[in-house]
């Protein structure tokens, strides 16, 4: 059975190779912030598990078994942020951090319920997709908000990034999956985005806030 540590291990790995199929020991260590030996130490163990190949001096590499554990922390993660926002209404900032703890349950019932409470929902909170039982993803093709030309009117479907304080600023901003904007003005300097959306008009959008949101244009 595995550790929560190792767990978090898998995970990272998983999305550092959806950026990149060959992975280093600074990769790893820098996204846990673990040094290098203590990263080594987990990938000897993982290695003997299946879950990664990994040879000295060779990049690691995730094998298909190790996809499909890191798809089921990753389906009982998203899942467990759905039930947190939508049947006990946290705010999407906040489902995160519990959803962390959750995701190391072993009793697949409890998910397999959530799941069917939610009616089979295939995103999360923030638009993330959520693997199926099979560790199948559906990811749509949406764009970033700052690829989108001047004039487009665009619907938010999901982010690129959720850090609390990303949610926080998009909450102050009125801004949530679903919200329709219409881009007046694209700032050729800088980056920033003049929007106009509900009851708000020249609203000034950052790149960086831009580069996060990910839309579909309508």
């Amino acid at each position: 059975m595995a550790s929560q540590t190792k767990e978090n291990y898998i995970k990272a790995i998983y999305f550092l190779h959806q950026k990149s199929e060959a992975i280093s020991l600074s990769d790893l260590g820098q996204e846990l912030g673990v040094s290098k030996p203590t990263a080594n130490d987990m990938i000897k163990k993982l290695k003997a598990d299946g879950i990664v190949i990994s040879e000295k001096y060779k990049p690691i590499k995730i094998t298909e078994k190790g996809k499909r554990v890191a798809a089921s922390i990753i389906r009982k993660h998203r899942l467990s942020e759905m039930f947190l926002s939508q049947i006990m209404e946290f705010g999407w900032e906040e489902v995160h951090e519990i959803a962390e703890e959750l995701e190391h349950l072993k009793i697949e019932k409890f998910f397999d319920r959530m799941d069917e409470i939610l009616g089979f929902p295939t995103t999360d909170p923030h638009g993330s997709p959520i693997p199926d039982k099979n560790g199948n993803f559906n990811k749509p093709n949406y764009l970033p908000f700052s690829q989108v030309s001047e004039g487009s009117t665009v619907v938010v479907k999901a982010l690129r990034e959720s850090s609390m304080d990303f949610l926080i600023f998009l909450n102050k901003k009125a801004i949530q999956l679903g919200t329709e904007m219409k881009v007046e003005q694209v700032e050729s300097f800088d980056g920033s985005y003049t929007v106009s959306f509900g009851d708000f008009t020249n609203v000034v959008l950052g790149k960086t806030v831009c580069d996060r949101l990910l839309v579909e244009v309508v």
